[in-house]
Parts: structure tokens; C-alpha cells; sequence
């Protein structure tokens, strides 16, 4: 029922939105539902390593429940920000929407566990396959906890105005960022909005499909 309220809130304020705001009212949704399934498939994959089965339904209810966890932390970042751009300033990263503050948690704690695991596992001399195993599935499920609490209770929410994003020199967007110097970085994995303009008999029209850049490049001169 939460869901559905939040999808609701969602249609009505992209249909109420400026044009001008409407765009990145769909990205934020999009990026947040994309964000959102990812994390549902690693939690899923974590449980199936902590069950220690090859039964895929933790991985089918983890996609699904992380879709609609995704429509649900969308809703949020529209009504805090209005349908403006968002930077979401957590603990440890700084991200374009609080999904991506819990997912990059997730991954942190599946490696964290990983390799405090296999420490243990290479010192008691036990085979390394069954610490990773248990290890990144245990580490997996504490991050998203300690990411739901960073993004939700500790973290900052700056809506940029026109000035700082003049004086800021930003990186180029992605679930994994690499930056080479001040002015070349490069994204892996992004959600973005592609606008595409047709002529009709009533005159312009303007379209917003959702798509994903698996790399983005941003050179700033």
C-alpha cells in the first residue's frame, strides 16, 4: 500500500512539474528504481549464500522487492527536493539520490566481510571458498542496514542552485566513478533520461525515455 502511494505521488508530481524540472524528476525516479533492483539482487544473492542453496527465489523476490524499495526512495527525493537535482552527502560517498548511498553501502560491507573472512579463514588454515561465501553474505546485509541508516538519518541533502553548479566542476555520473584528474573522470552504469523531440500537426513535441549509459565520459575545459 506504501508502494502504491509513493507511485502515485510520483505520476502526480511529474505530471504537475514544469518542463523544466519534469526531466530530472523522471531521472531521479528512474535512477532510484534502477538502484534499487541492483540492491535487491545483491541482498538476494547474499541470502542465497548464507542459505547455502542454489534456489533462485531469494534472487526473484530480492529483484522485485528491490524495484518497488527503488519507485518508494524515488518518491522521497521528489518531495525533498521538489523535483530539483539532489546530491545526497553521506558517511562515505556523496551520490545524485539516496538509493545510491545504501547500494554503494551494500557493496562495501559484501567486501568488507569478504575479506575479514577470508583473514580468518587463511589463519585457521579453512578452505577460502566458504569464508567468502558466508563472509560477503553477512557483510552484503550489514551494509544495506548501516546505508539505510546513512542515507536516511545521518546523511546531508544539498539541492545545488544555479551558482554553485557554475562553480562546481562535477564528475561524470555512475555506480563506479573514476577520477583521473580535475577535469577527466569517468562513470560506469548510469540511469539518464534521453529527450527526444517530434514534429506533429499541433506543432513540437517533447518525449523523455528512460535508458541506462553503461559509460560516460565528462572532459571539462
Amino acid at each position: 500500500m506504501r508502494t502504491l502511494s509513493a507511485l502515485f505521488l510520483c505520476i502526480t508530481i511529474i505530471f504537475s512539474a514544469s518542463e523544466a524540472t519534469k526531466g530530472q524528476t523522471i531521472e531521479l525516479l528512474a535512477g532510484n528504481t534502477l538502484n534499487g533492483a541492483v540492491n535487491g539482487t545483491l541482498l538476494g544473492g547474499a541470502t542465497m549464500a548464507l542459505n547455502n542453496s542454489s534456489d533462485f527465489a531469494p534472487l526473484r523476490v530480492g529483484v522485485g522487492l528491490g524495484t518497488l524499495y527503488g519507485v518508494g526512495v524515488g518518491a522521497y527525493d521528489i518531495a525533498s527536493s521538489g523535483g530539483q537535482q539532489l546530491i545526497v552527502q553521506g558517511l562515505f560517498n556523496d551520490g545524485n539520490n539516496t538509493s545510491i548511498i545504501v547500494l554503494l553501502d551494500t557493496f562495501y560491507g559484501a567486501a568488507a566481510g569478504a575479506v575479514v573472512t577470508t583473514s580468518v579463514m587463511l589463519v585457521a588454515n579453512e578452505p577460502l571458498v566458504e569464508g567468502l561465501q558466508y563472509g560477503a553474505g553477512i557483510g552484503a546485509w550489514v551494509g544495506f542496514g548501516v546505508g539505510l541508516i546513512d542515507a536516511f538519518a545521518l546523511s546531508k541533502r544539498v539541492t545545488p542552485t544555479s551558482t554553485a553548479k557554475k562553480s562546481s566542476v562535477p564528475n561524470a555520473d555512475g555506480l563506479v566513478g573514476i577520477q583521473f584528474n580535475n577535469k577527466t573522470s569517468l562513470g560506469l552504469v548510469s540511469p539518464a533520461i534521453t529527450t527526444t523531440y517530434q514534429t506533429t500537426d499541433s506543432g513540437l513535441s517533447r518525449k523523455f525515455n528512460p535508458s541506462v549509459n553503461f559509460v560516460n565520459l565528462k572532459v571539462n575545459f
